[in-house]
């Protein structure tokens, strides 16, 4: 798919870190830009500076996220690029002892079940309905209707200690690649997914410089956190290789994730 004027392109959790990365990728190569965010005045600056539109979204709600696409496919048109960076984490084990009382509890099911929908659930949302309003456009020169990268995590892999929700989430993701770019093969519709290690984003801005220096020293090689920008550089070669369809990509510096 060529990067220009004439394609439109949705980043979910657009306003910041990777998605903000890749929407500033996006636009230098000319393309139309739509933002995802709850963070509204972030997403309202970014969407000034690149002269796209933000509208702000709750990928857990079906009724917000069909707000979003109406508000940005009125401004800029038909996507035929989605990037679904938005997502969270926690970090709670399945079962432990209560430091104060010694008493057993267990994961509150109901903070599993949010990453669950934040997520897994919201980025499938956010495809389904992206690629629903791909079917309407006309393939292009190349035979692409769309293209869509979806992020997950090393932690589908190689989750720590505490991750059980965001491992089973972002390991979703990773599940349903494959089957999502074979339900969309036959429209011209390309689905792949990255697996970020450790990056520099708005989560590790306010840890001490410290902590900084030695979660990048676990890195192999380079050893430092990853930049937004080489998600972005990733994200964008996936949009633009036309054979790069159906896969799943670790971008870690080569780190497999310790128990802690």
């Amino acid at each position: 798919m060529k990067l220009d004027s004439s394609i439109s392109a949705i980043i979910t959790g657009g306003a910041s870190g990777l998605g903000a990365a890749t929407a500033r990728a996006l636009a230098k190569q000319g393309v139309k830009i739509g933002i995802f965010d709850l963070q509204e005045d972030k997403g309202e600056a970014l969407a000034k500076e690149l002269g796209g539109v933000f509208a702000k979204v709750n990928v857990t709600d079906e009724a917000s996220v069909d707000a979003g696409f109406e508000k940005v496919r009125a401004a800029i048109g038909q996507e035929r690029i989605l990037v679904n960076c938005a997502g969270t984490g926690n970090a709670v084990k399945t079962a432990s002892r209560n430091k104060e009382t010694g008493k057993p509890e267990h994961f509150p099911l109901d903070k599993f079940n949010l990453i669950i929908q934040i997520n897994l659930v919201g980025t499938f949302r956010c495809i389904a309905k992206s690629a629903a309003g791909m079917l309407t456009l006309d393939p292009l020169e190349d035979g692409d209707r769309g293209a869509i990268v979806n992020t997950g995590s090393v932690a589908a892999q190689d989750g720590q200690i505490g991750q059980a929700a965001y491992s089973a989430s972002k390991a979703g993701v990773v599940g349903m690649t494959l089957p999502i770019a074979r339900d969309l093969s036959r429209e011209g519709i390309r689905v792949n997914t990255i697996l970020p290690g450790i990056f520099d984003t708005p989560l590790l801005a306010g840890a001490p410089e410290k902590v900084r220096q030695a979660l990048g020293a676990q890195v192999p090689y380079p050893s430092r956190l990853g930049n937004p920008d080489e998600y972005a550089s990733l994200a964008c070669e996936m949009i633009r290789n036309g054979y790069f369809n159906g896969e799943t990509v670790r971008l870690d510096g080569a780190i497999r994730m310790a128990p802690r």
